[in-house]
């Protein structure tokens, strides 16, 4: 399977400097969570990961080549970024169907996706008619279209209930398990506790730690505790009263 791997990303905004000199590595075969404060970077660098953005310095490869390069994409990088996207008068099927079409991938995959993400009995409704959990769901099968050996997430638990958190827990665990590549940004660090084995936190673009959650947690502290002694310094408000 394919790594992500970042060298020396640095990007900026204006005056916001957003990356500053990034550098690790994504390693197939496990859950990595990506977290940091507010305004850390963490989405920038999935942008400059994915090709939406161009870093002013530095690499982004997946597998060895940019995302840019890739003539089907979705069969090799999978992503969730934004689940407010697709048209909201397009039926949940025939905007699958027009992403899997784009990338030459079979339209029965297309109803694969969707009722592994539960959403096989409303394939027909128009996105603008589903609910915030649902539009994740439809999200994630996008990501899962192409069957690609790379994924990213952006907060995937956001909008789901307590049964759809304890689905994309296994899911995750399970595509990783596959040997796939799995990256994932979440602010919910309990939620990554059971989930990641490996956590790249990062601070104001700067790489804090890069290291597995039972490193982290060596010491016999929670992992909430070693986030908030590694970001302390990154953090541009201050902490409210207790």
């Amino acid at each position: 399977m394919r790594p992500i791997e970042c060298q020396g990303l640095r990007k900026r905004y204006g005056r916001t400097l957003a990356v500053d000199g990034l550098t690790f590595t994504v390693a197939p075969g496990r859950v990595t969570g990506f977290v940091g404060p507010n305004g850390a970077g963490k989405s920038t660098t999935m942008r400059v990961i994915l090709g939406l953005d161009r870093p002013d310095a530095g690499t982004a490869l997946v597998g060895g080549r940019r995302y840019r390069d890739l003539r089907t994409p979705l069969r090799h990088v999978g992503a969730l970024l934004d689940a407010g996207s697709p048209d909201p008068g397009r039926r949940a099927r025939d905007h699958l169907l027009w992403m899997a079409r784009s990338n030459g991938i079979p339209p029965p995959r297309v109803d694969e996706v969707l009722e592994l993400v539960g959403l096989d009995g409303v394939a027909r409704r128009r996105f603008g008619g589903f609910s915030l959990g649902m539009r994740q769901r439809l999200g994630i099968a996008s990501a899962l279209l192409g069957d690609p050996p790379v994924l990213l997430f952006d907060e995937p638990v956001n909008g789901l209930d307590p049964d759809g958190v304890r689905w994309i827990r296994g899911l995750l665990r399970g595509l990783a398990a596959q040997g796939r590549t799995v990256f994932v940004s979440s602010h919910l660090l309990a939620e990554l506790a059971g989930t990641a084995d490996h956590l790249v936190v990062i601070g104001r673009g700067r790489l804090l730690a890069d290291a597995s959650v039972a490193a982290l947690t060596a010491l016999g502290t929670s992992l909430e505790a070693a986030y908030l002694a590694l970001t302390c310094g990154s953090v541009d408000y201050p902490a409210g009263p207790a």
